[in-house]
């Protein structure tokens, strides 16, 4: 794992989308962390060494949802200021998530190009 650019953080239940935002990211030269709900990734926040400099977030999962960990997220100091792009196959819910105070929202299936220069900005 290289992160070279910066190490992002992928919430997400599906296994092959995590898999394949990995690898294309690590390909690009980030690092990258995978949690496959919420409360996995507030654990690996908290117990990571190095800085992660942007969350990519699904809202419907199993365990802990992407709104709960954004609640989390925002009232813990230590991570409230990490930007978070939500990624949701509900366009409704897209709109929704921008009232979260998050960077932006793309909906499923992912614009790569797109996603790749938000991750660049943030990264």
């Amino acid at each position: 794992m290289t992160d070279a650019h910066g190490k992002v953080l992928i919430v997400d239940d599906e296994p092959d989308l995590r898999e394949s935002l990995a690898a294309i990211l690590e390909s690009e030269g980030y690092g990258v962390i995978e949690a496959e709900h919420g409360e996995q990734a507030l654990q690996r926040l908290r117990t990571t060494p190095t800085d992660v400099c942007l969350i990519l977030l699904d809202l419907f999962m199993p365990t802990m949802n992407g709104w709960r960990f954004r609640d989390e997220q925002l009232h813990d100091p230590s991570l409230a200021s990490i930007p978070v792009i939500v990624i949701t196959a509900d366009a409704a819910a897209a709109r929704k998530a921008k009232t979260l105070g998050v960077a932006d929202a793309l909906t499923k299936p992912l614009d790569l190009d797109r996603l790749l220069n938000l991750v660049a900005q943030h990264c």
